[in-house]
């Protein structure tokens, strides 16, 4: 194929021109480098290494070209250019071929972009470094959080240079290219700035803090731009975007933090049109207080004495207050559970401050001033009370040792028919049967031989026979391993009681009418009195404000012993019980008190002086030994539980541990009986985190804390 004359000109006009520029690049590098002058470049298709060594001509540097970087690249000025210009040329027109030139150690080194992050490049910490290289730079936030700006300057970094996050520090470490970064650093800048106002106090002169407060909460916030979505619509969880209104009911003034100037001067708006006068023409200078967590009727009783305490006359506001009426008491020996469930407290009446209990609400007569102090009370205590988790755990171990060696014999002297005759034996009550009783009343079951291993030896005896000899040997353990562990969920300083048992019948008396006249009984009857015999736990927390739990317990474990159970002397419980007030820290175990019983016990029967001669003695005596040892602690855990977060994580925790209990205890699958699965409860529903989509499987169920349970 032949090219046409034109192009076959300019052809070789085009190989002429890089060969010139070649040749002359030696003088005009010599003269540009003694002088400073500007210089022309015209390299057309030329390979990379030659036009590095040219450069580094040009700019007096040393330029090594790594063995990767192969091809040629086209470079070009229409004027002369100064060096510095002619060297960024350079590196401009490396990176659209993807390679770029790095300095390391006073070192340019020429390589592939991907690689150039991993080389020896310039770091810098605040202003941004000036050039066309790749360096490092390290931006430091100050307002904004560098986890947020990274899908936003992403895609703003070439696909082979990187960007991280260094959360300690909230600060930004992006290796690019030194223009880039420079143009990084100016949006960095613009993004990186306070998304809330200052804080704001406004007097309030007419509402109540307390009372304005959620009103203006609530529009502000739905009055408000919304906040920003996050990825694929979930929205996105930041305090930065929300205006937060708190009351201070000292000073009757409203706390204010918005997202922007904007939403301030909106709450700022709001709380002048809300804070005007109010007309008391229709209802006068009775308000309505509707509690959150105090009891309305107990909380009336605390108020009215207070302001009896205050008045002038000593019977102010409070006076002709009726106290909140007293439960009626249970009918002794009712049980909870048959007893009728009390209808609501009625209304308590007199004084300023009355108690309506059906909506747990106060209703205060008093002058506006009087009022402000009276709320401002109120506020302070219907607070959200604590709660107290007490987990009790009761360990005992039993070891019960016992060993038992006896042997008896008897043998009859004399020959049938003789007029006397001797028996001559030993027989031993300790460690069996009498070797008597059982050779004359074994054949009727009336006696059975002892436990443990019996060897006996039978005479016959003018065709008679009897048991002339018995030995028996027994040696037995019997360990036990008790853990029980109630657990109990309470108000602060409110008591509670669980009892885990059954409820036993006691004979406390009987009665028989003796009619002698007909020599029958007449109405004859017995009282009993019925007893709680298990576990029970009565525990009163009170929490200190350091933490601290000071408790009033009562634990008691009790049963009933078997072998009284047709006795008929009654009924013998076996008993420990522990009361006491400690003092623990949240989360921390105490010790409450136990046992440490070590016992021995040794009965020994024996014929004089042949008994003590050693070995041959043991023919003439019976032994029993027994150890027993009984090892008892009771432990307790309080922890407290401040909000609904703290509530619900126990919860869950204690849930999740019951239904993997339930789900370990499923019977086995069988064709022959076909039931082979077993109730468990349903997966717990966990609260919605704030911008996560909402759960879809789980039935609403209790709710999950860290403290993992005693004794698991």
């Amino acid at each position: 194929m032949k090219l046409p004359f034109a192009h076959f000109v300019r052809w070789r006009l085009a190989v002429l021109g890089v060969a010139c520029a070649l040749v002359a690049a030696i003088p005009a590098v010599s003269v540009a480098q003694r002088s400073n002058e500007p210089v022309t470049l015209n390299f057309v298709n030329a390979e990379i290494e030659a036009v590095a060594r040219t450069m580094a001509a040009i700019s007096g540097r040393n330029i090594v070209v790594d063995p990767r970087v192969k091809g040629t690249i086209t470079l070009s000025t229409e004027r002369p250019v100064s060096p510095t210009s002619a060297f960024n040329q350079f590196v401009a027109t490396l990176r659209l071929s993807g390679f770029t030139v790095v300095e390391s150690g006073g070192l340019l080194k020429v390589v592939p972009e991907a690689d150039a992050k991993l080389q020896g490049g310039a770091v810098s910490v605040g202003t941004p470094a000036t050039g066309t290289q790749i360096v490092t730079q390290i931006f430091r936030l100050n307002y904004e959080s560098a986890g947020n700006l990274v899908p936003i300057l992403r895609p703003l970094i070439s696909p082979n240079n990187t960007i991280n996050v260094n959360p300690g520090n909230n600060s930004l470490v992006i290796t690019d290219y030194a223009d880039n970064l420079q143009r990084l650093a100016r949006i960095i800048a613009a993004l990186d700035i306070s998304n809330a106002t200052d804080v704001e106090v406004i007097p309030l002169q007419h509402a109540l803090a307390a009372d304005l407060a959620p009103i203006v909460q609530r529009l502000a916030e739905s009055g408000g731009a919304a906040a920003p979505a996050g990825p694929a619509g979930q929205g996105v969880s930041d305090t930065s975007f929300r205006t937060t209104v708190i009351p201070e009911n000292r000073s009757n003034s409203l706390i204010v933090r918005a997202a922007n100037p904007a939403r301030l001067n909106l709450v700022r708006s709001l709380v002048q049109k809300l804070d005007q006068p109010s007309s008391q023409s229709a209802t006068g200078n009775i308000y309505v207080v509707y509690l959150k967590n105090a009891d309305a009727t107990k909380l009336a009783v605390t108020l009215r004495a207070a302001l009896a305490a205050t008045s002038p006359t000593g019977a102010g506001g409070g006076g002709g207050g009726a106290p909140a009426p007293a439960p009626t008491p249970m009918a002794a020996g009712a049980s909870p559970a048959t007893t009728p469930t009390q209808p609501s407290a009625q209304p308590s009446t007199g004084g300023q401050i009355q108690a309506d209990p059906a909506t747990n609400a106060l209703i205060i007569t008093a002058a506006e001033p009087q009022y402000r102090q009276i709320r401002a009370v109120i506020e302070r205590l219907d607070a959200r009370r604590a709660q107290v988790y007490v987990e009790s755990l009761i360990a005992e171990v039993n070891a019960d040792k016992a060993a038992e060696f006896g042997i008896q014999w008897q043998s009859p002297t004399g020959n049938k028919g003789d007029k006397n005759i001797g028996v001559l034996g030993t027989n031993f009550s300790i460690g069996g049967t009498n070797i008597i009783d059982l050779a004359t009343k074994a054949a009727t079951g009336a006696v059975l031989p002892a436990t443990g291993i019996n060897l006996g030896l039978v005479r016959n005896i003018s065709g008679t026979y009897v048991l002339s000899m018995l030995a028996r040997f027994l040696e037995s353990n019997g360990d036990g391993n008790i853990l029980s562990t109630p657990n109990l969920l309470t108000l602060d300083n409110e008591e509670a009681k669980i009892v885990i048992g059954q409820n036993v019948p006691f004979v406390t008396g009987q009665y028989t009418n003796a009619n002698t006249g007909t020599g029958g009984s007449v109405n004859p009857f017995q009282t009993i009195e019925r007893k709680d015999v298990g576990l029970t736990l009565r525990v009163r927390p009170q929490i200190s404000e350091s933490g601290t739990v000071k408790m009033q317990i009562f634990q008691e474990v009790s049963s009933v012993q078997a072998s009284s159970i047709n006795s008929a002397t009654g009924l013998i419980t076996n008993k420990r019980s522990i009361e006491s007030s400690i003092l623990v820290e949240d989360g921390a175990i105490v010790v409450l008190g136990g046992l440490l019983q070590d016992e021995y016990s040794g009965n020994q029967e024996k014929v004089p002086v042949l008994g003590d001669v050693p070995v041959f003695g043991n023919l003439f005596k019976s032994e029993t030994r027994s150890r027993r040892k009984t090892n008892l602690m009771v432990f307790l855990r309080p922890v407290v539980i401040r909000d609904a977060a703290d509530s619900d994580a126990l919860s869950l925790d204690r849930y999740d541990l019951m239904r993997g209990k339930q789900e370990v205890a499923q019977p086995p699958s069988s064709i022959v009986v076909p039931v082979n699965n077993g109730p468990v409860l349903p997966p717990a529903r966990r609260p919605e985190q704030p911008g996560a989509a909402p759960a879809t499987a789980a039935p609403v169920a209790p709710a999950r804390a860290t403290p993992a349970p005693l004794g698991q």
